[in-house]
């Protein structure tokens, strides 16, 4: 199998292009336990992979190429590395031009843990549960800290990125300078 692997990826990580400490990465909760299941992936990767907590999101801009794979194994696992990086706006825009079908779909989430009653939950001023990549608006006029700028009630601000330690906190960009609101001051669109 290794062999097939390493001809069908040329010799390099299926994840990042690395091109040294190339192993065999079995995908979670695959169908099946064929060569379609298994990644050809560099240490660093498969470190990452198997363990969240590590992740290096610096790493992951690899995932800008890999999306776009023809291996199914390569797009579930670009999937939930996404998923996994989803409080970094970058990560957020190809979660958003990626396509998976729904047989994919449904591998790649079938290897995500569910979320845990712990997990910091963030929510507008009305209540609203609010997830990485949404919009929300200002409700009120806001000084920003260390700037002159304010920044006006009604503005939408896009794309936002969530403070996964502070449930109070998320990030946004608004005229062109990255802020951090505070969520008691916005609210979902």
């Amino acid at each position: 199998m290794e062999k097939e692997l390493q001809k069908r990826s040329e010799n390099r990580c299926e994840m990042c292009g690395a091109t040294e400490n190339l192993s065999v990465f079995y995908v979670p909760n695959s169908p099946d336990y064929t060569i379609d299941a298994h990644i050809y992936t560099c240490e660093i990767c498969k470190t990452q992979m198997e363990d969240p907590s590590q992740i290096d999101p610096h790493h992951w801009h690899s995932l800008n190429d890999s999306i776009w794979s023809p291996v199914p194994a390569v797009q579930v696992m670009s999937w939930r590395m996404l998923q996994h990086l989803k409080t970094e706006s970058w990560s957020q825009n190809l979660l958003d031009m990626m396509y998976l079908d729904e047989d994919l779909k449904s591998w790649a989430e079938a290897g995500l843990s569910e979320k845990s009653d712990s997990q910091v939950v963030h929510r507008d001023a009305n209540g609203n549960v609010l997830n990485a990549g949404d919009t929300v608006v200002l409700i009120k006029d806001l000084k920003v800290k260390g700037s002159s700028m304010i920044a006006k009630q009604g503005t939408a601000v896009r794309r936002i990125s969530l403070d996964m330690e502070n449930e109070k906190f998320i990030e946004g960009r608004v005229d062109g300078q990255q802020i951090v609101i505070i969520t008691d001051y916005v609210k979902k669109v």
